[in-house]
């Protein structure tokens, strides 16, 4: 009953066009008005002159100066006063001109030019301040990143990837042997893996356009009819019997997972599988016996359809302001239900030789899909820092191969403590991982294409080459992600 794998989204400027683009410095007295500015130039021409020592000129006309109150953080030149207020203005500027320009627009009159500053007019004022105040040019606070995520809950959801497969665990003394048998649950388990691949993409487009209600509107037709396919499958090759019983189970939760993931009720599905993983721990200590293992996965599939259609029944009656949310063309999913098919393919060939290191596979999805988001933040801050299309290129593809090394070094871990070879895991990993990041960024026909062929490949061949398939896989869709993801307009 392991889960799906899925991704789970200048010059000649005038100084007045200069104005509407700059925010004068806190403290600047607010005198746009021409009224204010007069008030202004009459209030310091003379009076600040006279403080410090600046004369007027002669034609000046005769003002009588009212007291201007002096601030304890003005200097004692009003011009060393003005380039410390406008710092941030005249270190950002590229020109005098922006200096000047927004002095005009604050109101800065000819009086207060001459008399409190002693210079000849703005242009001057506006050259002085720009040798003065060295550049320096801030840059723009980064918007918030939308690919953060808790990794917590990354780890959480691959607990509920790994989990369901202790269901095989308990319920191994309930399994029949026999090629019929076994053929008609691993097929049971291909229909689950292609339809919820295929239903989840439809119902993460539907959730995205038309928000919970819409989403569980394509869930509440598509999981059921999912799960009847599977069952139908499990019973036409393994004949009416256990075998059949446990395949029907495994249809109904995988169902009711792909429900609880999408409307991302994670916990529900944790506390659903409570009674199977407290059963498979009970096996260390004694043997809980056929009819307590058969209660107990019962409680786990009944746990999880009810949950699930508790949870659809929710999402319908939620409030929806984001439009009808008509999903894509059915056929828009079927490249990502071709790749669940080939994905599951896979993975049960894998199970064959060596079942321990699909549970480390199955229990890695959580931090694959960290990496995921990992990916496309790094994407981001590669658009923020690089200025040549050759430069995001190269950081993009620097940040695949770190992202795709740090999920394999996971997968390479327990292998290697366990003293076995590691090789095919990491092919299949890396072709899984980039199959998903493909898809996270809308490109699905490409690696539901690979890896049809790869599943084709290993399952025609001989045991011995299935790891160079997957290897020769894995490469082909990580140089298909360095070429579209080295695109800047692939990360939109």
């Amino acid at each position: 009953m392991s889960g799906p794998l899925r991704l789970l989204p200048g010059d000649g400027d005038t100084a007045h066009e200069h104005a509407g683009r700059r925010r004068f410095p806190a403290g600047w007295p607010d005198n746009t008005a021409a009224g204010h500015a007069g008030q202004a130039g009459q209030a310091g021409a003379a009076g600040r002159a006279g403080q410090t020592g600046l004369r007027a000129p002669d034609a000046l006309p005769t003002l009588a100066p009212r007291p201007l109150r002096r601030r304890p953080s003005w200097a004692e030149d009003p011009f060393d006063e003005l380039a410390e207020r406008l710092a941030d203005v005249c270190g950002a500027a590229v020109h005098p001109d922006e200096i000047a320009a927004v002095l005009e627009s604050d109101g800065l009159t000819q009086e207060q030019i001459t008399g409190r500053y002693g210079r000849r007019d703005l242009f001057e004022v506006a050259e002085e301040l720009y040798e003065r105040v060295p550049r320096r040019f801030p840059d723009p606070e980064p918007p918030p990143d939308p690919w953060r995520t808790s990794p917590w809950r990354c780890v959480l959801r691959g607990a509920v990837f790994g989990l369901p497969g202790l269901a095989y665990v308990l319920g191994a003394g309930l399994l029949a042997s026999g090629t019929g048998a076994i053929a008609g649950l691993a097929a049971s388990a291909l229909v689950a893996w292609a339809w919820n691949q295929g239903l989840a993409h439809r119902a993460y487009v539907r959730l995205a356009s038309g928000g919970r209600r819409a989403a569980a509107r394509s869930l509440r037709v598509g999981a059921p009819v999912g799960a009847l396919a599977a069952m139908a499958a499990g019973l036409l090759l393994s004949g009416p019997g256990t075998m059949a019983a446990f395949a029907a189970g495994q249809a109904l939760y995988l169902a009711a997972g792909t429900v609880l993931l999408v409307l991302g009720r994670e916990r529900d599905l944790l506390l659903a599988l409570a009674p199977t993983v407290a059963g498979a721990a009970s096996l260390l200590l004694w043997d809980p016996g056929p009819g307590a293992v058969t209660a107990l996965l019962l409680v786990t599939v009944a746990a999880a359809v009810l949950l699930a259609a508790r949870e659809i029944v929710r999402s319908g009656r939620a409030e929806s302001s984001a439009g009808p949310g008509n999903g894509p063309p059915v056929v828009a999913s079927l490249p990502y239900a071709l790749f669940g098919l080939a994905a599951g393919a896979l993975t049960l060939m894998a199970a064959s030789a060596d079942g321990p290191a699909v549970v480390v596979l199955t229990l890695s999805m959580g931090v694959a899909e960290w990496l995921l988001y990992r990916y496309r933040s790094l994407g981001l801050a590669a658009l923020r820092h690089s200025t040549t299309p050759r430069g995001f290129q190269l950081r993009a593809g620097r940040a695949l191969l770190l992202c795709l090394a740090g999920y394999l070094a996971v997968l390479a871990a327990p292998t290697l403590i366990r003293g076995v070879s590691p090789g095919p895991l990491l092919a299949l990993g890396a072709v899984l991982w980039t199959a998903l990041l493909l898809q996270a960024f809308g490109t699905a026909w490409p690696p539901a294409t690979i890896c049809l062929a790869a599943a084709l490949g290993a399952a025609l061949g001989p045991t011995a080459i299935r790891p160079l398939v997957c290897a020769c896989a894995a490469v082909a869709l990580v140089l298909i992600s360095y070429a579209l993801l080295g695109r800047a307009t692939a990360h939109r």
